[in-house]
């Protein structure tokens, strides 16, 4: 059954039963969501405890999938951290935004970024009226009119860059902490630092609508270059998290360090999720958790210690181990609790999410490539989408309904996987199904030629 608008509501009270209800009441009824965007850091499908992983404990993410709906086919359309971040805020894929690489830097930090005409999320929401927050990892530049209190953020406290020093946030060499667009020192753990300043920002913020935007710069490696002193281990987490394993405290161990980053991260995740609820804000805060693309899955093992479940590849390919991630969604004013959603969505179907939510129309004057998913996540509706592309570097491929296609080199065939039966794609089934192939490959080409148009 599905929910009646907030505005239609009020309008039956008033005309059909002839009285006006209080103006606090009607507030509280049309008050658009509060939202909590969390995007976590290289964290794989199978890294968390309620998509499967045994060991690592993930208690507060499991709580949020127990009281909301878990995605079991959320794909990123590109595999790396700053395309990925750029179709999710803006909505549109890569090709088309212009982020389509990993950013660099030069020495000053300037010259490289988001482009000035593109429109990202903060902005659309406020102008509506949200008060809008960042704190974590940005990612997407450090060009002038690129930092996120020129991109429509009011505050920000984060890294600028990919990945940093949990604790003296330096990278390479350079120290990169900001607060605005004001280098800061603060000593404590990265991920405790931007959730504590979250929560902050919610408490001061509590008469809403609020966004915050929280990228956790966890559980990307270290910049290791510039290890704290006195940390034994690359993966830097206290040692509370490291003892709740009944691992010793100066682990040097990779895949203990590894495990106690990530509870680490789950606990700033039920922080900022605990701060919301603890203020009376649950039902009507809608609480995204997802990963920006899946754990890396390389020559470089057992550095990077994550683990994509099931589904083979990593970080920077398109096989699903690289680009289908952890995802779950809380919203009790609308959404189901301990529900499944098993259609294929997209990073780039957030933002048209949210402003829906927040009705705040789409633009008119460039292409949204994302599609609200909310009937979907209700179970009233398959996937807005009939294909999904994805593209990084020399890896590409597209999904439509059960198949799948995908490509490691320009000039490679493209490979052909039944995801209904073979979710690790190892059988080619491309020349056993040449026409399916032949479709999907005709799909993405013609999308490949139209989608850098604005």
């Amino acid at each position: 059954m599905k929910s009646i608008p907030f505005a239609s509501v009020r309008l039956l009270f008033v005309c059909v039963f002839g009285f006006v209800v209080p103006l606090a009441a009607v507030a509280s009824a049309a008050a658009p969501p509060n939202i909590v965007l969390i995007y976590i850091d290289n964290v794989g499908y199978g890294d968390i405890g309620c998509y499967g992983n045994p060991v690592v404990r993930t208690p507060n993410i499991d709580r949020l999938a127990h009281e909301g709906v878990r995605c079991t086919d959320f794909y990123i359309v590109t595999s790396s951290c700053t395309p990925s971040r750029g179709a999710l805020l803006t909505g549109r894929y890569p090709l088309r935004n212009g982020l389509t690489h990993q950013l660099g830097r030069d020495e000053n930090w300037t010259g490289v970024g988001l482009r000035h005409t593109e429109r990202i999320m903060p902005q659309y929401l406020k102008s509506a009226g949200y008060a809008t927050g960042c704190f974590g990892k940005w990612n997407l530049g450090f060009a002038d009119g690129s930092r996120p209190t020129e991109r429509g953020f009011d505050e920000f406290l984060g890294c600028r860059s990919g990945n940093i020093d949990y604790y003296t946030h330096v990278y390479n060499g350079q120290e990169d902490l900001y607060r605005d667009t004001t280098p800061v020192e603060a000593e404590g753990y990265s991920t405790e630092l931007f959730a504590d300043a979250a929560c902050d920002f919610i408490r001061r913020n509590q008469q809403g609508p609020f966004f915050v935007y929280v990228p956790f710069n966890a559980a990307h490696v270290p910049n290791f270059k510039n290890k704290a002193p006195g940390v034994a281990t690359i993966w830097q987490a206290p040692a509370k998290y490291f003892e709740q394993y009944g691992y010793a405290a100066d682990s040097t161990d990779s895949h203990e360090g590894y495990h106690a980053v990530l509870s680490a991260l789950d606990a700033g995740i039920g922080q900022v999720v605990q701060q919301v609820d603890e203020l009376g804000l649950r039902e009507n805060t809608i609480v995204i958790v997802a990963s920006d693309n899946g754990a890396l899955a390389s020559e470089r093992l057992p550095l990077e210690t994550g683990t994509n479940g099931p589904f083979r590849g990593g970080r920077t390919q398109t096989y699903e181990g690289g680009i289908r991630t952890a995802c779950v969604v809380r919203w009790p004013e609308r959404l189901p609790a301990g529900s499944l959603c098993r259609e294929p969505l997209s990073n780039i179907d957030v933002l048209p999410m949210l402003l829906s939510a927040a009705e705040v129309p789409l633009p008119t004057d460039r292409t949204i490539d994302g599609r609200d998913p909310t009937e979907t996540l209700l179970g009233e509706a398959p996937s807005p989408h009939e294909f999904l592309f994805f593209e990084f570097r020399n890896f590409s491929g597209a999904r439509k309904g059960r198949w799948k296609i995908v490509r490691t080199e320009p000039k490679a065939p493209f490979e052909l996987y039944d995801l209904r039966t073979d979710w690790g794609e190892t059988k080619d089934l491309a020349e056993v199904q040449p026409q399916i192939r032949d479709n999907l490959v005709q799909a993405f080409e013609s999308w490949r030629e139209t989608v850098q148009q604005p």
